[in-house]
This record gives C-alpha cells, structure tokens and sequence, in this order.
C-alpha cells in the first residue's frame, strides 16, 4: 500500500534538492530520517518536513505498518521561476533568477 505527501513552491532549486533526494531513494523511513538529522544542507531540512508529513499521512491508515516503510519514490521537480533585473556597469541589466521546487515523496511497504 503505497502513500504520498507533496510539498510544492518551495524556495530552493531543484539541483541543489536533488543531491539530499538521491542519497534517500530505497532506504527505509527510519535510517532516511537519521540520514537527514545529520545533513548540513537547507535542501535536508525541507525534505525532513514532506517526509514526516508523508509518515504521518501513512499512520491514519490502518492497514499500512508504519515500522516497515521505505521510500520508494523521491522526485524533485522544477517549479517557476521569479525572473529579477539586476543593474550592472555602463547601463546593462542581468537577470537573476530564484528557483522554486515541488517535492514528491512515496513510500511504500517493503
């Protein structure tokens, strides 16, 4: 039985949240969450919240035994894009652009 959590438009990019989301992919839920307590990376954080969300999505459902659940989907998408002008020398304009992520975590039973 299979659950899932979404977290959409969070400020961070994709690449750099793709790097925690690979190093999670197959693991079970207890070793994945000790794996981002000792990550030094903002992307860890925010994956930690949609993980917890996704367990706590898992326990309302009785039929599913939350002691053996292991991630089997972890997908990091890309989300829009704030596009901001910055002035540079002799009047030229540069664009900066803040990327935004949607986060989709599955687990299932293993």
């Amino acid at each position: 039985m299979e659950t899932r959590a979404v977290a959409k438009y969070l400020r961070i990019s994709p690449s750099k949240a793709r790097i925690v989301a690979d190093a999670l992919r197959g693991k079970p839920v207890g070793e994945a969450l000790q794996t981002l307590n000792i990550m030094p990376k903002k992307a860890a954080r925010m994956i930690k919240k949609v993980l917890e969300s996704v367990l706590a999505n898992a326990d309302q459902n009785s039929n599913i035994d939350v002691d053996i659940l292991y991630i089997k989907k972890i997908t990091v998408d890309q989300g829009p894009q704030l596009k901001r002008i910055h002035p540079r020398a002799m009047g030229r304009a540069y664009r900066i652009r803040h990327y935004f992520s949607h986060i989709t975590i599955v687990l299932d039973e293993g």
